[in-house]
């Protein structure tokens, strides 16, 4: 049983990474693992894997959508780029590293979409390397630590969609944790720089430079439109401000708003609210500050993002199906209950949950879906237990997210890849590196620490 398992991940992975498409290929995969399980194929394929796709897509299609948008008005305006633009103007090319990584966790804590940022700050910073005579196949291992790590999973208050799904499960919101959020953050971010810096010197030192490259090399518009940076980073600041006041006004809210709809309680939808309404002020703000520039291309923008955004929510959520169907089998149960076995504190085996069905399906948002849709009410009730506050619950589940999720079939990783015309084998051992071993190594001594002082 275990061994359908490891056949169908080893198939599915190798066909993601050979280019085929996860939403036509996973639900084949978990079908060829349901069927090694002895079970039924075709009520498995409607009545769990499209359930459970569906699912997904329901609860998270509108921030998919309104985060793909507002990332395209973000960069159609130009808006993206005078902000990353002024961080490398600001710290120079000897900072190269550092400045790169910095412009991603700003555009991406404000709320644009990881494969906008990737896109906005990769010409800026292979125009910023090759200045400074830096190998660009550390370009990727830079845009991965800005915008894959700390601000998309540990910092209080992104409203990237790994930090908005635990607030289903555990009642808390975008801000659960913070002290730990920030600990782990500056965990992330001093690991994942230290490497990098490590590698830049060895390079300068073995006399390597920026290199021979001609596949998407960017071309930099001295006149391309940038806005001010005030007015750039403006519907960024809007989106967090909004967020924050919003989550708390809502939660205000008379509970009883949700008794015709006989759905969650507030407290579980409240941070989606809060995102959404943001969002929309956030795109609002964008177009109008950029008017001149946005008043011919705004209707592609809004067009362009929402196709965007069906495509990446497609993805997710065909690796959700496909997880769940994972999760079901007998093989998989037995390692969950073991898990669930362990003794102490419940961070630990939700950290490991996690990371493992975040690596199986190849994406942070959609294993953590999957984890604590199976396992997420024992993780609360054995919390309740032992005294541990739910918060710690969240922000352990979002950090850890992001962690395995960055295995080499990912789909970020690859598109990553693709905008900066490297391979795997030049430049996935630094994105490894930063977006995998030190999230996790941070997030495990951030378990330690919260044992042992009880920090939240």
């Amino acid at each position: 049983m275990v061994i359908g398992i490891i056949l169908s991940l080893g198939l599915l992975i190798f066909f993601a990474y050979r280019g085929y498409s996860v939403i036509f290929m996973a639900p084949i995969f978990a079908l060829l693992a349901a069927l090694t399980a002895g079970m039924n194929v075709l009520p498995t394929y409607t009545e769990l894997f499209m359930v459970k796709m569906v699912g997904y897509i329901k609860n998270f299609f509108p921030i998919f959508m309104l985060g793909a948008v507002f990332g395209k008005i973000m960069e159609d305006s130009g808006a993206a780029r005078a902000v990353a633009h002024f961080i490398i103007k600001k710290l120079g090319k000897e900072r190269a590293i550092v400045a790169t990584v910095l412009s991603c966790a700003i555009l991406t804590y404000g709320g644009v979409s990881l494969f906008v940022v990737a896109f906005a700050v990769y010409p800026l910073a292979a125009a910023m390397f090759k200045e400074a005579n830096i190998p660009k196949r550390l370009v990727p291992g830079a845009i991965a630590l800005g915008a894959f790590t700390f601000t998309m999973t540990a910092v209080p208050g992104t409203p990237q969609i790994q930090n908005i799904i635990p607030t289903k499960y555990f009642g808390t919101n975008a801000y659960a944790a913070p002290l730990v959020g920030i600990v782990g953050a500056l965990m992330m971010f001093a690991g994942g720089l230290a490497w990098l810096e490590w590698r830049k010197r060895r390079a300068t030192y073995a006399g390597e430079g920026y290199g021979s490259h001609t596949k998407n090399e960017p071309v930099v518009e001295a006149d391309a439109y940038m806005p001010r940076f005030g007015l750039a980073i403006l519907p960024l600041v809007i989106v967090l401000v909004l967020n924050y006041l919003l989550t708390r006004l809502i939660n205000g809210w008379n509970p009883d708003i949700l008794k015709p709809f006989g759905t969650a309680a507030l407290a579980s939808v409240a941070p989606t609210w809060a995102l959404i309404v943001a969002l929309v002020l956030g795109i609002v703000v964008a177009v109008l500050l950029n008017w001149k520039e946005m008043k011919t291309k705004y209707v592609n923008s809004l067009n362009a993002g929402t196709i965007g955004s069906l495509l990446a929510i497609m993805n997710t959520a065909s690796e959700v199906g496909y997880g769940n169907v994972i999760s079901t089998l007998p093989g998989f149960k037995a390692i969950a209950a073991a898990l669930l076995g362990i003794k102490g504190t419940p961070l630990l085996s939700e950290t490991v949950t996690v990371n493992i069905l975040a690596g199986i399906t190849g994406s942070a948002s959609g294993g953590m879906s999957i984890a604590l849709e199976t396992m997420g009410t024992q993780y609360l009730q054995w919390a309740n237990r032992v005294g541990l506050n739910p918060e710690l619950l969240h922000r352990i589940a979002s950090m850890s997210s992001g962690g395995f999720d960055t295995l080499p079939h990912n789909g970020a990783v690859i598109t990553l890849l693709a905008i900066t015309g490297l391979t795997h084998r030049q430049s996935y051992i630094d994105i490894g590196m930063v977006s995998l071993v030190v999230p996790v190594v941070s997030t495990l001594l951030l378990i330690l620490l919260t044992t042992l002082l009880g920090i939240v």
